[in-house]
């Protein structure tokens, strides 16, 4: 399958698709603190969405249970809201929000931190953050898109951390995963050609101890660092311009548009 190039009447739509996902993200933060269930957070990101005309696009899909994904501590991605899994101080978790508007997709996460981290835990916060932004920083036309892991690689493994590889980034906007591929770690100047109008995610997933991945037997989605430490991920949704990129995610301003 080829990259889609987007229309213009896709890029609004799709844009308009990302704002909401975007502003899930604002809505709940004041809600994650101790003593919360994610099952309960789970619960008020469905409703901010259905209430404004969207639809959560993980629900159902491959038969994923919930709103969203909530991925606490050592939980590197698809975490399951629950009932029985409640927030406590030093927590560190990702909620992952894909919002479906109009038939169009926008994808997001962030992390967020209950009460007192530790400062091992924040500076692995910290340095996925900058890994995003890394990444997002190789957005331009003409660039590889391995241009865009290497970067996150490079900086994550200086401090220390290593790069989850077996998932990625991916296409978005016409259908919930699209290619291309966007991995995390890459090599230089690898992968296809950036060209305007293209969309997709950037989320690196980075970790304290060992890259890879192990998943729950028990519900097949919940996917775990190996070694029980702690992984943080950040995620945007990108649009390549004609000169450089637009967060479409990004509704605190935070992204200038190049």
């Amino acid at each position: 399958m080829s990259i889609i190039i987007k229309t213009e009447e896709q890029i609004n739509g799709i844009r308009k698709s990302s704002k909401l996902a975007g502003n899930v993200l604002l809505y709940v933060a004041d809600f994650v603190h101790e003593g919360v269930s994610t099952d309960y957070l789970d619960q008020l990101i469905h409703n901010y969405i259905v209430e404004r005309g969207g639809i959560p696009a993980t629900m159902n899909y491959n038969g994923f249970p919930k709103s969203c994904c909530i991925s606490l501590n050592d939980i590197i991605c698809h975490g399951i809201p629950a009932r029985d899994v409640v927030l406590k101080n030093g927590d560190i978790l990702n909620i992952d929000i894909t919002t479906i508007l109009n038939g169009y997709f926008g994808d997001t996460s962030k992390m967020f931190i209950v009460g007192q981290a530790t400062e091992a835990a924040m500076k692995l916060v910290d340095a996925t953050k900058h890994c995003l932004n890394l990444g997002i920083q190789q957005v331009r036309p003409g660039n590889y898109f391995g241009n865009i892991g290497y970067a996150i690689s490079r900086y994550a493994v200086a401090q220390g951390f290593t790069v989850v590889y077996e998932y990625c980034g991916h296409g978005v906007g016409i259908e919930f995963h699209e290619e291309p591929q966007v991995d995390h770690a890459a090599r230089k100047n690898s992968g296809p050609k950036m060209k305007p109008g293209m969309i997709f995610t950037i989320e690196p997933m980075i970790n304290e101890g060992k890259p890879r991945v192990r998943v729950d037997e028990s519900d097949g989605w919940t996917a775990r660092t190996v070694d029980n430490r702690l992984s943080a991920q950040f995620e945007h949704t990108i649009l390549v311009t004609g000169t450089g990129y637009e967060v479409l995610t990004d509704v605190s301003n935070e992204y200038m548009i190049s």
